[in-house]
This record gives structure tokens, sequence and C-alpha cells, in this order.
């Protein structure tokens, strides 16, 4: 299957390991061209490389106001053009509601939901028909999960938004989606499951919990994305998509 994704320019937030790199991967083989973020200068080069010459790098903190507009216009004088944009944050630091600061919510919610909304915001004002922009979030939009307290606060949030900018993006043939990882076998999961007193027994459980009975892969998700994405996915715009395997029960 075609998905029409030759040739089209992205920018993936977060994009130096884990879900974000593994969809700009996937967007690049499926003959995409994408600018990828992260903080330090070393790692963004090191996944820009990774992904070849359809792929370059900038140094950006999704919490600086600068972000977008240097992301956008890096995307239009490297490639050409700016089709959507895939905002992918790395996860907030676990803890409990007791162990969460005010110094650790206010730097979360400046880079996990102020810096999704400005460049949701950057991108739209951009974007004409055909454009997306995309939020890799969170199962715990339906359910929160144990020990991610501030995740739990936010991503809810976000989807809100997310359905919001949906309807008011619609009439202009500009579409948004969501992305609802669950267990996805990469490094933020495996901490996770490290934070229990037998981490190979605390994975064990959690695949008995999932229909599938296994984790999901990066890659996985990555060509999820790369399809909702897609002009392939044209009729699809204000969904949040679960994928977890069958985790999640509900419809």
């Amino acid at each position: 299957m075609d998905l029409g994704l030759k040739d089209r320019v992205y920018v993936v937030t977060g994009a130096t390991r884990g879900l974000g790199h593994a969809c700009a991967r996937e967007l690049v083989t499926d003959g995409a061209k994408v600018v990828v973020t992260g903080r330090e200068e070393e790692s963004v080069a090191r996944a820009a490389s990774a992904l070849g010459p359809h792929a370059a790098g900038v140094a950006v903190d999704n919490a600086d106001p600068q972000a977008p507009a240097l992301l956008i216009a890096t995307a239009r004088e490297r490639f050409g053009r700016f089709d959507g944009v895939l905002v992918s944050v790395g996860g907030p630091p676990p803890g409990f509601v007791a162990d969460t600061t005010d110094e650790q919510w206010q730097s979360a919610f400046e880079t996990v939901f102020l810096g999704a909304v400005r460049m949701a915001r950057a991108a739209a004002a951009e974007l004409g028909e055909g454009g997306v922009i995309g939020f890799v979030l969170s199962g715990s939009v339906h359910e929160p999960i144990p020990g991610l307290t501030i995740s739990n606060g936010l991503r809810p949030g976000l989807a809100g938004f997310a359905k919001s900018l949906a309807d008011e993006l619609g009439p202009r043939g500009v579409r948004v989606v969501g992305l609802l990882p669950g267990r996805v076998d990469t490094d933020r999961v495996r901490q996770l499951d490290a934070m229990s007193a037998d981490p190979e027994a605390t994975r064990q459980a959690a695949e008995s919990r999932i229909p599938l009975r296994r984790y999901g892969t990066p890659e996985e998700f990555g060509r999820t994305a790369a399809f909702l994405l897609s002009p392939a996915a044209s009729y699809v715009t204000g969904v949040m998509l679960p994928v977890d395997g069958g985790f999640r029960h509900g419809f």
C-alpha cells in the first residue's frame, strides 16, 4: 500500500530515541523527509545521521517559545515544504502524588503541555489542506497509570486540546490525531517496570493483561503513526487511537 508519503515533510519532536525516533524512522522509510528534535546537540546529530539524508536535526527544548517557528522554518529551508508535525515528548518524571513537587509540575507543564500547544498552534497557522498535526500521548488519557501522577494530570488535557483543535481545523482540511501507546518496549517502559521489586515479574504480569500477550515494539508504533500522518488516512481526524495490543477494553 502506498501511503502517499513520498517527499512530504514533517517535524517530529522528541525524536532522538524511543517512540519519537521510531515514528521518524518509519516516515523516512516510506519516503517522507523529517526534521527531528531533542535537547542535546550530540543526540540530535546522532539521530538525524541514523535516519540518513532525508532527515535534519535541530537541538531545541520543547519549552522554548521560539522552538515552533524555528522548526517550521527549518523544514521549509531544508526540504522546501511543511506538511505536518508529530509532537512526541518524553514522559515527566514518575512519582506518586505525595512525591511530586511544584517545580516538577511546572517544568512538566511547560514542556509536555504548553510546549505541545505552542507547536500545534504554530503548525495550524502554517498548514493548508492535507496538513496534519499528531500527538503522542498515553493510555493515561483514558485511565490513570499508577506511579505517573504528573503524566496522568497532563495527558488527558492535551487530548482535550487535540479534539478541540480537530473541530476548529477540520473545515480547512487539516487533520488532528492522537496516538495512545500502551506497553511498548522502550527505555521509558523498562524504567517504569524497574520501579518494582521484581521487574521481570512486573513485565510478565503486564503482558498477561494484554490480549496479544506481549509488549509492542517501537517499530509497530512507528508504522501506526506513519499511517495516521499520511494522506492514506485522509478521512481520519479527531481520534485518540490506542496502540496497546488490545489492553484498553472500552470502545
